[in-house]
């Protein structure tokens, strides 16, 4: 299953856990599908290794943190008046708000290695 939202970045430790992370920032029309994606990847890692899902000291094959925030950003005019040799600063219209949402994904080799081509990650 290809992915459109997240893009994962892997990372493996000393002791060959390894761990994908992604953000996405959305805008409001895209919050549903963002979340559908997350949801598809969550329920395939508890459909592929039920009851696994927890730290590697407590046996866990697999853990996941999943954090969101809701942005406002306002853009701002940016002039440098000559004359007074500043710079002179006016808020623009808010933005629409995006949604950013953060997650990561660690496991065993096994995992890890069916996690890639379960959602084609190179």
């Amino acid at each position: 299953m290809p992915l459109r939202y997240l893009d994962f970045d892997f990372s493996e430790d000393a002791e060959g856990t390894g761990s994908f992370d992604a953000m996405a920032s959305v805008l409001p029309a895209q919050v549903p599908a963002l979340q559908a994606e997350i949801s598809a990847v969550l329920a395939w890692a508890h459909r592929h290794w039920p009851d696994a899902c927890g730290p590697a000291e407590d046996g866990g094959a697999w853990q996941y943190d999943l954090q969101g925030a809701q942005e406002v950003s306002t853009p701002l005019v940016l002039e440098f008046d000559v004359a007074c040799g500043q710079l002179r600063t006016v808020a623009g219209h808010p933005a629409p708000p995006r949604t950013a949402i953060t997650l990561t994904i660690s496991g065993h080799a096994d995992f890890c290695a069916a996690f890639r081509e379960a959602f084609e990650i190179g």
